[in-house]
């Protein structure tokens, strides 16, 4: 009787956690995605920007907007699930310190050099605002669940009250805004540069509520698909609501354009740098709504994607080198040793005859995929077979 019992918990905790590893690897792949587009094509403008855009070139870019806000609501939900299997919020708060100085430390090193190949160049990208986010949220966790969400569900709906101070207007306190609400670039000495492109506010109220909703998923499956699917829709319907009405909730207002599918574009073409409340509203819907099909059911098809899902880090911190080297083997023929040095993802800075044709990007992307996925299903099982310490840390 009492195998029985472990068994089926076992089984229910399983595909939860697969559930979970389905979204994780999608978005992965999806970012990858992005940034095959952003080191492979050269349109020379903003493929959001509908006045030069196509509806293939809008959709590549806007689909990967999933992305962050699902890699950070999945971190919110892990370590909330990871509290289960520590003996107190003492110790979850120490890992989450560790853990966020730890990838703020990737961001500045191994992360920033993978994208430009400068060792003056800093990229405070998607890892870093996870750090401090992780950091805030081994702060956040002595509070009970309801009070964290609330905080969480606050930085969201409210943030986008303060899109009209500037960090420019704030004097000596510029950096610090900026830090907080607005991307900005830094030379705090002379050709040294910091790019920051997520600032925190919102984001933490993501990791926040995402820390709340890891509750969820310690529902039996009968219970918590409900929830993932009302939520889901409930956010969805927001989003029509606030963006339909147009005046709060995001400073990129939308317009009727010369044709409806144009105008729709518009609709959804939501601000994320900083992500605004509707950007956040359609993309967390879209992931709960995801975590729901996910979860109702078994896709084998989609199993590859676990691989993905389980070792995260480990995809983040390759991708962008093995996308960077193919370009630069792809780029040498043509431009010799200076491909090198090819700044290929500065759009302004590239040769104007760089770049390759849309269906080229996605052959390039689906190869760079399976390629990523023989180098992940290598670790997975490497870190599956062995227990040192350095491994808690991929």
């Amino acid at each position: 009787m009492e195998d029985s019992t472990y068994n089926i918990k076992t089984t229910s905790r399983t595909k939860r956690l697969v559930s979970i590893d389905l979204l994780r690897g999608l978005v992965m792949v999806l970012m990858a995605l992005d940034h095959v587009s952003g080191f492979f094509s050269n349109p020379g403008f903003n493929p959001l920007d509908l006045e030069q855009s196509n509806v293939p070139l809008f959709f590549t870019r806007w689909v990967t907007h999933l992305c962050a806000p699902s890699f950070i609501l999945l971190a919110g939900i892990a370590a909330y699930l990871s509290l289960q299997r520590r003996s107190n919020k003492k110790e979850l708060s120490k890992f989450l310190l560790i853990r966020g100085v730890w990838l703020i430390f990737l961001d500045l090193t191994i992360v920033s050099l993978a994208w430009i190949f400068s060792p003056i160049t800093f990229i405070l990208g998607v890892l870093w605002v996870i750090g401090w986010s992780m950091m805030i949220l081994a702060v956040l966790i002595q509070f009970p669940v309801r009070s964290i969400a609330i905080i969480g569900m606050t930085l969201i709906i409210g943030h986008n009250l303060f899109d009209g101070v500037q960090a420019e207007n704030t004097g000596i306190w510029h950096w610090f805004w900026s830090f907080l609400h607005e991307p900005n670039m830094f030379m705090p000495f002379p050709e040294i540069r910091f790019l920051l492109a997520y600032p925190l506010i919102p984001w933490v109220g993501v990791m926040a509520v995402g820390y709340t909703l890891g509750q969820v998923f310690t529902f039996e499956k009968n219970r918590r698909l409900p929830w993932l699917r009302n939520l889901g829709f409930a956010l969805f319907g927001s989003f029509l609501v606030i963006r339909g009405i147009n005046i709060y909730g995001d400073p990129q207002p939308w317009s009727v354009q010369s044709n409806l599918f144009k105008t729709v574009l518009s609709f959804l073409n939501c601000q994320k740098y900083p992500p605004s409340l509707t950007y956040l509203l359609i993309t967390l819907s879209l992931a709960l709504l995801l975590l729901y099909v996910f979860d109702l059911r078994s896709w084998r098809l989609l199993h590859p994607l676990i691989t993905f899902g389980q070792v995260p880090l480990f995809f983040y911190l390759i991708h962008l080198w093995v996308i960077h080297f193919a370009a630069i083997i792809l780029a040498l023929p043509k431009y010799g040793l200076t491909a090198v040095a090819l700044p290929f993802i500065s759009k302004s800075a590239m040769p104007e005859n760089y770049g390759y044709s849309l269906h080229h990007v996605y052959i390039i992307w689906l190869i760079i995929v399976m390629l990523l996925y023989a180098l992940c299903n290598w670790f997975a099982n490497y870190k599956s077979q062995h227990k040192y310490w350095w491994l808690n840390f991929l």
